[in-house]
């Protein structure tokens, strides 16, 4: 799928942003709100080589009544020797959804890699401290998949029934999954942290928590685990996935 890609394409172009075009192989519904597209890369992981990591991610372009938008997304699986991976979307009302709902073998897609990474916490946590929910999935089972060893505390945002099934990595001897449902706000999760978090870094230097919600819910935890609970800057990594209002 052509796009013109505006000033957003310029931008990252300036950038130094990378563009090659992906190849849908199959589609799978997970859920009635979870699809994976799979794809072949167009030459992206040779390119990326040493540069693959945890919740590494590309910019995928989606065309709007002629207007381009890009949406962010983890890769699943990323395969070099064979040239694939796979991409999964949390369905809502949004250009990149409606794309994902059709997307079929054959169809193309036109992608930018600029500005993931990835920086490993030093020392390793002893425990991980995980915050997000369906959008971040993809990226949360990255993290895991990177420290097989470490045990991890996931608070875990839902929506609908269907999430109980979402394709979580865990080991339920690692990894303990709290779900929290959320009811038109970020208030209850906000609500959680605040009230379990603390008692699991009880060493505010050696703590890690890796969150990425929504973007104001992200802001909002973020202020609060560095400025209230005190943790490192370099131990909080955050990241707004995306805005309640925006189609996407």
């Amino acid at each position: 799928m052509a796009v013109t890609r505006g000033w957003e394409g310029v931008v990252l172009k300036l950038l130094r942003g990378k563009d090659f075009t992906f190849t849908v192989t199959d589609a799978e519904q997970v859920t009635a709100h979870y699809r994976r597209v799979h794809f072949t890369d167009g030459g992206l992981l040779a390119a990326a080589g040493d540069f693959l990591h945890p919740t590494m991610w590309v910019r995928l372009w989606f065309a709007d009544h002629g207007k381009p938008h890009q949406r962010a997304y983890t890769l699943v699986d990323p395969d070099p020797e064979s040239g694939t991976f796979a991409v999964e979307f949390a369905l809502h009302e949004g250009i990149a959804s409606d794309w994902a709902r059709t997307a079929a073998p054959g169809d193309t897609i036109e992608a930018t890699i600029q500005g993931t990474g990835f920086t490993a916490p030093a020392p390793t946590p002893e425990r991980l401290l995980v915050i997000g929910d369906p959008a971040s999935l993809p990226a949360i089972n990255s993290l895991l998949d990177a420290y097989p060893r470490t045990p991890a505390t996931i608070w875990f945002e839902t929506r609908h029934e269907a999430d109980a099934e979402l394709p979580f990595r865990t080991d339920p001897d690692r990894h303990d999954v709290r779900r929290v449902p959320r009811d038109g706000s970020d208030a209850g999760l906000v609500e959680r942290i605040r009230a379990e978090l603390p008692a699991l870094a009880p060493d505010r230097e050696a703590a890690y928590v890796w969150l990425a919600c929504d973007t104001a819910t992200t802001r909002t935890l973020t202020h609060y685990l560095r400025k209230d609970l005190g943790l490192p800057r370099q131990r909080v990594h955050g990241l707004g996935y995306w805005r309640p209002t925006a189609a996407a």
